[in-house]
């Protein structure tokens, strides 16, 4: 393995706050829904919710959208209750309320609602409104992954591998990554494809952690791009070719991942696979810097000494 070029794998935990979804409706779809909605028809109501929110044939309106899932809400739909909790959370339409998004999502967790589960999870796993609590964050996780939720799943995975709230566990984290990743999880099929490269708590095998990296980076997960970078960089489970190594990292360098840029830098500096370009070894350099990686800045502050 090239010794200037990062061989980081790096695990991934995301904030990530789940409103329930519909698809596009017709004006004259939604018509009768606002017709329904406003005869009091609990599921058209958090039916409009969703169409304000999300702009479903309609100018996005956060305010109506808070309107009709609170009247939703109030009459005990949990999809409601999960949908309002996000707005409170993000401050959507209203002053951002941490209480308020934990009420909710509480009265919709406790109904079973998968969404409303994970979320809670994720108040309870970053503190957000709540006292951090990482037994109280797996509790929540569970309950929604049993039911088959993959973002829980994942969550559940980061909780085992760091030994957060549990026992440290890899061959649990690679169980709840699997299960996620077979759901099309990027972040997961990310995290599943660094335990087979690194052969933690399962046998080492590149062609693996290739198949997943490559099915998480086509869904643009910028790490999973980077992971695949460093392997075609440095020949593992497959035969070394910068040129497509330079293809994954610029992927994940225009997101802004700081270790694929300054990777690049090193590759053009050094006209690794021919493609030597001071100009580029610089330029990804200062993104590398300017996206706080030390190593970045130290090596830009180098090229321009040069």
């Amino acid at each position: 393995m090239s010794k200037n070029l990062y061989p980081l794998f790096v695990l991934l935990t995301l904030l990530f706050v789940r409103p329930v979804y519909a698809t596009e409706e017709s004006k004259n779809d939604i018509q009768t829904i606002i017709s329904a909605a406003e005869q009091g028809d609990t599921e058209s109501q958090f039916s409009l919710g969703v169409i304000y929110h999300d702009g479903l044939g309609v100018e996005p309106n956060y305010a109506e959208a808070l309107k009709w899932y609170t009247l939703a809400a109030e009459k005990g739909d949990t999809f409601a209750q999960n949908n309002l909790a996000v707005m409170y959370n993000l401050g959507q339409g209203v002053e951002q309320n941490s209480a308020e998004a934990l009420k909710w999502y509480t009265l919709a967790a406790k109904q079973g609602n998968a969404s409303a589960q994970y979320n809670l999870g994720d108040l309870y796993y970053h503190g957000r409104g709540v006292t951090q609590d990482y037994i109280e964050a797996f509790n929540w996780y569970i309950e929604a992954a049993q039911q088959g939720d993959s973002s829980a799943q994942y969550s559940l995975g980061n909780l085992y591998y760091r030994g957060q709230g549990v026992t440290q566990d890899y061959d649990k984290a690679i169980k709840w990554y699997a299960r996620a990743a077979e759901q099309n999880n990027a972040d997961a099929q990310n995290n599943l494809g660094i335990m087979y490269s690194s052969g933690k708590a399962i046998k080492q095998d590149y062609t693996e952690a290739l198949k997943w990296y490559f099915l998480a980076a086509k869904q643009g997960n910028a790490s999973a791009q980077n992971n695949l970078g460093i392997m075609y960089a440095n020949g593992l489970g497959v035969k070394q070719d910068y040129a497509e190594a330079i293809q994954w990292y610029t992927l994940a360098a225009e997101q802004n991942y700081p270790y694929a840029q300054y990777s690049l830098s090193i590759i053009y500096q050094n006209g690794l696979g021919g493609t030597k370009d001071l100009a580029l070894a610089k330029k990804y350099a200062n993104e590398a810097c300017d996206n706080h990686d030390q190593a970045g800045c130290d090596l830009f502050n180098k090229l321009e000494q040069e």
